[in-house]
């Protein structure tokens, strides 16, 4: 059921952060301080979760609620992903390591850069009360593609960070002969996928849809439809 697919990707998300916490406690003591950086990370793609399963709850809020809320969310996840990110320029800045140099640092730019810019675009597009009802009914499939795809690189980021980081911190064995370090992060790497597909298989599944979040003109609409019977009526009578 929904509520199961729910609870499965709660606790696999939580089940991450505390895989992460002892990866860098038993084996990576001088990147303790780098802990609350990824903690970052794993809460804004929480955060995120909970954005994208908001309209398959079955809710009886309002649809501008829900739109609030949704956002909301999605705000918080961008404020922690924009903290994550300048913890991580900030150490590389402290330990004199480059930016912006690998795979993993450029998909993670990207990421950020384009939920910012999704983030903006709904709020002017969906919460504005002056935009046209044509161009969100427009927008509304790019911004449900964009959300998905964005939600997906932020997990291709946490896995090439993953691989990254064992690159940069086995020193006494190689990755090849798969010590118990590389088997932990590689293990947080499948926690990662496994709670991936949990999430896009509740967004898969057509039934688990609010079929009155479907239109975007449908509330919007029923006002005047309202309005024009009542003025029927007078005209009757």
């Amino acid at each position: 059921t929904f509520y199961v697919e729910m609870y499965r990707c709660t606790s696999r998300d939580i089940t991450m952060v505390h895989v992460k916490r002892a990866w860098y406690n038993v084996y990576v003591p001088c990147l303790k301080t780098l802990f609350s950086f990824s903690f970052h990370l794993f809460l804004c793609v929480f955060f995120c979760f909970l954005a994208i399963v908001l309209y398959r709850v079955p809710l009886k809020w309002s649809r501008w609620w829900c739109k609030l809320t949704h956002g909301g969310l999605l705000f918080v996840a961008v404020v922690l992903s924009v903290l994550g990110v300048r913890a991580a320029f900030d150490f590389h800045t402290a330990n004199n390591i480059p930016h912006l140099y690998s795979l993993h640092s450029w998909t993670g730019i990207s990421t950020v850069a384009l939920f910012t810019l999704q983030w903006f675009v709904g709020l002017c597009a969906f919460l504005l009360p002056w935009t046209p009802l044509a161009v969100r009914a427009c927008l509304k499939p790019l911004h449900i593609w964009m959300g998905i795809a964005i939600f997906t690189l932020s997990l291709i980021t946490s896995l090439s960070g993953i691989n990254e980081k064992l690159l940069l911190t086995l020193n006494t064995e190689p990755y090849t002969a798969l010590p118990a370090e590389a088997l932990f992060a590689n293990s947080l790497g499948i926690l990662v996928v496994i709670f991936g597909l949990l999430v896009l298989k509740i967004l898969s599944n057509q039934k688990w849809k609010n079929p009155e979040f479907e239109n975007e003109t449908d509330r919007v609409n029923r006002p005047l439809v309202v309005s024009k019977t009542i003025a029927r009526k007078k005209s009757i009578n």
